[in-house]
């Protein structure tokens, strides 16, 4: 007789039967959509189940049954909305991302922008980071005009990063990141702005200067609100990669609200992939994904 098969260990942190119903799940992808713009079609109920077992784990609760019940039938949502926000946004970010945007900045949008306000001593220039995730485009702004600066010293800078996320935005305050995710950061502003962990032990960390630190600037923003309660006068806004998860009427409003904080020949920098959805607005386009107003 041939031996028998082993049995399979049993598993007690098996994910095989927990799920979300899928009215739960149309329930969360329906506010998400509503509230914060991003779209949560089915093929993401995996992701976002996946997501939610911390939050699960966390309220001490057996399953994402039991979450469910919690946000819809125990008037949950109210206090748990923060977190759920933070589980399903999307925030991926990289220090240097799309490099080419940070060359123009430095080499001609900048200069233009000084130009313009050629009567003014030293102008103040405000950037805004409107999807700054954990921070790393902030910092990486501020590398870049700190650099410029140092050579031209003939204007200041101030940057805002604005999320969604309070844990993204948190981080971005902490500035604070694996050593590893630093790589594409030239070795010369590795040096200048970076200070690195000693600790013995523990994973390798870096922290951004408290000089740059300074200079940088973290709220929260949804950016399917109707007003925002920033600058008018900004010079340089930032939305790359973001206006993807929102739908073609979404898109159009968010960019009319952004470019209605930017000064008279500002500029509005998307992401490569989204090139085209700017020239829905009235904007002069002067590189790849790159729009000035008039």
């Amino acid at each position: 007789m041939a031996p028998s098969a082993p049995q399979a260990a049993i598993r007690l942190d098996s994910t095989d039967d927990d799920h979300l119903s899928l009215r739960d799940f149309k329930r969360i992808a329906d506010l998400i959509g509503e509230e914060v713009g991003i779209k949560l079609p089915p093929t993401k109920r995996l992701m976002v189940e996946g997501r939610l077992r911390k939050r699960v784990r966390a309220l001490g609760l057996p399953n994402l049954e039991a979450y469910g019940t919690y946000l819809f039938q125990q008037d949950g949502l109210a206090a748990e909305w923060p977190f759920l926000i933070n589980a399903v946004t999307t925030n991926k970010t990289d220090f240097f991302r799309e490099p080419e945007h940070f060359d123009l900045l430095a080499e001609r949008l900048v200069p233009d922008l000084i130009e313009l306000r050629r009567a003014e001593r030293k102008p103040l220039l405000k950037i805004w980071s409107a999807a700054s995730s954990t921070g790393a485009e902030v910092y990486t702004l501020a590398m870049v005009l700190a650099d410029l600066v140092a050579q031209r010293q003939d204007f200041r800078f101030a940057i805002l990063g604005t999320d969604i996320s309070t844990s993204v935005l948190e981080q971005g305050v902490r500035a604070v990141y694996p050593a590893e995710l630093i790589a594409p950061v030239p070795p010369a502003k590795q040096q200048r702005y970076l200070m690195h962990s000693r600790k013995p032990g523990i994973r390798p960390e870096v922290r951004i200067v408290p000089e740059l630190r300074r200079l940088v600037r973290f709220a929260r923003l949804n950016l399917m609100d109707a007003t925002y309660p920033f600058d008018r006068d900004v010079d340089v806004i930032f939305l790359r990669n973001v206006l993807i998860y929102f739908d073609k009427a979404d898109q159009e409003k968010v960019i009319l609200r952004l470019v209605d904080h930017l000064r008279p020949g500002g500029y509005l920098i998307l992401g490569h992939s989204e090139s085209m959805i700017g020239t829905a607005v009235t904007m002069r386009q002067v590189a790849p994904a790159v729009f000035q107003k008039a």
